[in-house]
């Protein structure tokens, strides 16, 4: 990607997040990013375009930022964390702050479904990274590690379109985290339940 399209995307989710996508026209968008419209055009022919460069652009940030902090994550809940927050924590957390944020969620699954999908899939093969060292137990649980990536992945994301709140998103976060872990490692003692 280009710095042009970095600097274009980059004011495009500004505008987008201010006005919604459907009041944004492109000579807002050339405006906020500084260029003019046949520099636009030359890369963007629409905002189609631009909401699937969106899609990409902050996918491939968030799969930077996994694959640099990933390393020192000390254990599986540690990176199942790292992912649930570059993959919809920071998105939720964008979406709430943005006035015109379901107009903007609209814009994006109308158009987008295919760079929804491929973004998707590349944050279960990071899922599937991350779990494949505990593939034994998670067979033995009965499921394999890319079912219950796939699972982990879409349940997080609709996590985040239904929540009530901030709260609410992170709690159902921590259950999927706790139900992963259960299967890659086990059940946790309980120190609350005392054996009789």
């Amino acid at each position: 990607m280009t710095e042009l399209e970095k600097t274009v995307l980059d004011a495009a989710l500004h505008v987008f997040s201010r006005y919604g996508v459907k009041r944004t026209s492109m000579g807002d968008l050339c405006e906020e990013a500084g260029v003019s419209r046949q520099t636009l055009y030359n890369r963007f022919r629409n905002k189609d375009d631009i909401l699937r460069g969106l899609i990409g652009r902050y996918t491939e940030l968030a799969l930077e930022e996994i694959a640099e902090e990933l390393p020192q994550a000390p254990d599986l809940a540690a990176q199942i964390d790292l992912i649930f927050d570059r993959m919809v924590v920071r998105g939720f957390d964008t979406m709430q702050a943005m006035p015109n944020a379901q107009d903007f969620i609209d814009g994006a699954n109308a158009v987008s479904q295919e760079a929804l999908q491929c973004s998707a899939g590349r944050f279960r093969a990071v899922i599937v990274e991350v779990l494949t060292p505990h593939e034994g137990a998670i067979n033995r649980a009965g499921m394999t590690v890319e079912a219950l990536a796939d699972c982990l992945q879409r349940a997080a994301k609709a996590a985040g379109m239904h929540a009530q709140d901030r709260a609410h998103f992170l709690a159902q976060l921590r259950t999927l985290k706790q139900l992963c872990l259960t299967a890659a490692l086990g059940p946790v003692p309980d120190a609350t339940h005392k054996e009789d």
